[in-house]
């Protein structure tokens, strides 16, 4: 229900968009991530701690109340039922008005970079492969350089506090690159 409401936002909203890219938008916005995030807003977490008072421990409340997995199921049962009560008409715009702000990070802050220099390359027969070209630091303060090798050229390269945030500044770059030449 969650998913099908969110789907159909987005499409309604953005028909310009491509399916791949809603696909991507709608998947982070009904992530288990956004679902606590969405707890937290709405007071599952509190919720929890006053109707569960007595049932259980007060300090394992208080952690279960906090856990990410503990609220994003909170707020799917939740809407389980609600959806089972008013149907998939009563609910689907107030699920929607819930996920707003989720929907507004997705849309401007959430870009998979690696994702998109993938699809890209895929379109043109290409592939692209990361290599580490430098680490630097000790173990709890690395400095990561990578490589974005499009065919057996570097690309794009990129630096990032982890291997992972290094080859998505790789394929940013890489993407910048190949959109110049084109």
């Amino acid at each position: 229900m969650l998913e099908l409401a969110i789907a159909r936002a987005l499409y309604d909203r953005y028909p310009d968009f491509s399916e791949g890219r809603l696909a991507k938008i709608r998947s982070h916005v009904v992530s288990r991530a956004s679902c606590a995030v969405v707890a937290r807003e709405l007071g599952l977490g509190q919720l929890l701690i006053e109707r569960g008072t007595g049932l259980v421990p007060e300090d394992e409340l208080t952690k279960l109340s906090r856990n990410r997995n503990v609220l994003a199921a909170l707020l799917e049962a939740s809407l389980a039922g609600i959806y089972l009560v008013h149907g998939f008409e009563g609910v689907k715009d107030a699920v929607v008005d819930a996920f707003e702000g989720r929907i507004a990070y997705a849309l401007t802050s959430h870009v998979d970079h690696k994702t998109e220099l993938q699809e890209e390359l895929a379109r043109r027969g290409l592939q692209v492969a990361y290599t580490v070209l430098d680490v630097q630091g000790p173990p709890h303060d690395r400095t990561f350089r990578c490589a974005a090798v499009v065919d057996g050229v570097e690309t794009g390269f990129g630096r990032g506090r982890s291997k992972k945030a290094a080859e998505q500044d790789a394929a940013r770059e890489a993407l910048d690159r190949l959109a110049l030449s084109t």
